[in-house]
């Protein structure tokens, strides 16, 4: 089994972390597309497969532009830091209809010491909380089965960095899972190591993980009355 990324692409991002410059990045801008867009647009499109296998809805598209594939360049248009790249390159897998309306997607993060895998609904506007919110209090059952599920909880951090400061106004403080309702991003994630991303057997894992994260991504879809 062949691998994708190798040491030859944490040097790269490591590089472009040091040295965020335009000058820099086009001085090695052969090296990123060898060892970091190339290898990610094989991933994805070798991970299509198993994808349409748990959802004929959502894609791993390898194009580089319009494709599943984030820039690697900034918009810096409304941010104070100006630097024009970043330091990882990321990737999502998402539902035929995100163009239409706020849909969950599976990622795929590839950084130095902080690469990972998920999926969920990241930064949705606050109209998408809101109909999340009502779904989790109005269907427990199903929420706790997709998204506190044991094995699932040993394998998957939620995460609880962006929390409202109080529950939502209308929820009981005794609901299962009132936490849950003080969410601004639903998202699932765990960790990969370096080792494991530049391995032989990644593809094999992450498809495993997409399995294991589809439940997830079907009630975040349910609540959003999209297919899945």
């Amino acid at each position: 089994m062949a691998s994708y990324f190798s040491d030859k692409s944490f040097r790269f991002l490591r590089g472009i972390a040091r040295h965020n410059e335009r000058a820099w990045f086009h001085a090695r801008k052969a090296d990123y597309e060898a060892h970091v867009q190339a290898p990610f647009q094989r991933l994805l499109g070798d991970l299509q497969p198993a994808l349409a296998a748990i959802s004929p809805h959502y894609r791993a598209d390898p194009k580089a532009v319009g494709g599943s594939l984030f820039r690697i360049q900034r918009d810096t248009r409304f941010s104070g830091d100006k630097a024009p790249y970043k330091g990882w390159q990321g990737a999502r897998l998402f539902h035929e209809r995100r163009r239409e309306l706020a849909a969950p997607s599976f990622y795929l993060h590839l950084e130095p010491g902080g690469c990972f895998v998920g999926a969920g609904l990241w930064h949705p506007e606050t109209h998408t909380q809101r109909r999340v919110r009502q779904f989790i209090f109005d269907n427990p059952g199903s929420w706790e089965a997709a998204a506190h599920a044991p094995a699932f909880r040993r394998r998957y951090d939620l995460g609880s960095d962006d929390m409202l400061v109080r529950t939502p106004h209308g929820y009981p403080s005794d609901f299962a899972f009132i936490d849950d309702l003080r969410r601004r991003n639903f998202t699932a994630f765990r960790a990969v190591d370096d080792a494991t991303m530049t391995g032989p057997r990644l593809r094999q894992l992450l498809e495993k993980d997409l399995q294991a994260l589809a439940p997830f991504v079907d009630y975040l879809c349910a609540s959003l009355d999209l297919e899945f």
